[in-house]
């Protein structure tokens, strides 16, 4: 079998049965273990998947610059976002992630709502500014463009001095053996500190981010106290959660 038709055999295993466990198809297909490892490690550096110990899982989408993402899943993001927003009650201090989805939280936050907004993100920032009876706290700090989020050291500073009752977490990935994910060491490094401290991290999962996987740990899923997703998708990708006792919330 040629090195092309190896791979597209491989990513059409991957779609199918959604990982690759490479001792186990190596005796499927008779090759070589060192053979397969090879083909993933070459389609993980071209984006197609993710590496993980023993074979690959479907690498998320959500790896595109900030306009680039807006597009995906454009027709789920509000519902999320209102499904977050109304969790919010009156007095909370709440942490507001970067990302795409997040802004759909601060975009659908009662007008009326006394509360104070916690984020590193400049664009949930500005869509809270017409929001008069909301405070907003800007976190500083290097600006990482991909997400358009404070990171660094000045950014974990400032999160460390602040407890809240909330965080909505933006993510690239979602997966019940992979854990939380994103594609940024240091992105990743910045939501430990806010999920640390924070009472609740709710997870907002739009349906390309379920299942997949990305290079670097967030939090892991026992720190996860929630998933917003949305309506129609296959109860299957949820019932690991489920049965974790993670709160799963449908999105209409």
């Amino acid at each position: 079998m040629l090195t092309r038709q190896r791979k597209e055999l491989l990513l059409k295993i991957l779609r199918e049965d959604g990982q690759i466990v490479a001792r186990t198809l190596s005796e499927q297909l008779g090759l070589s273990e060192d053979t397969i490892r090879r083909d993933l490690r070459d389609l993980a550096r071209e984006g197609l998947l993710e590496r993980v110990h023993g074979g690959a899982l479907p690498a998320s989408p959500a790896i595109g610059n900030f306009a680039e993402r807006q597009a995906i899943s454009a027709d789920h993001k509000p519902a999320l976002g209102r499904a977050a927003a109304a969790m919010v009650q009156a007095g909370q201090v709440v942490f507001v992630d970067g990302g795409t989805t997040a802004v759909q939280v601060a975009r659908h936050l009662p007008r009326d709502l006394r509360a104070t907004v916690v984020t590193h993100s400049p664009s949930v920032a500005v869509e809270l500014v017409e929001h008069p009876t909301v405070e907003v706290i800007l976190i500083g700090g290097r600006l990482f463009k991909h997400s358009i989020v404070s990171v660094g050291a000045a950014a974990l500073e400032a999160i460390a001095q602040i407890r809240t009752d909330i965080y909505f977490m933006g993510v690239c990935s979602v997966h019940p053996e992979a854990g939380v994910t994103t594609g940024d060491y240091e992105e990743a490094c910045v939501k430990r500190a806010i999920g640390a401290a924070s009472q609740r991290t709710i997870v907002l999962a739009s349906p390309e981010k379920l299942d997949t996987a990305s290079p670097f740990q967030t939090v892991p899923l026992a720190r996860v106290g929630g998933i917003i997703a949305n309506a129609g998708v296959d109860e299957a990708l949820l019932a690991p959660y489920r049965a974790m006792g993670i709160a799963i919330t449908i999105a209409t």
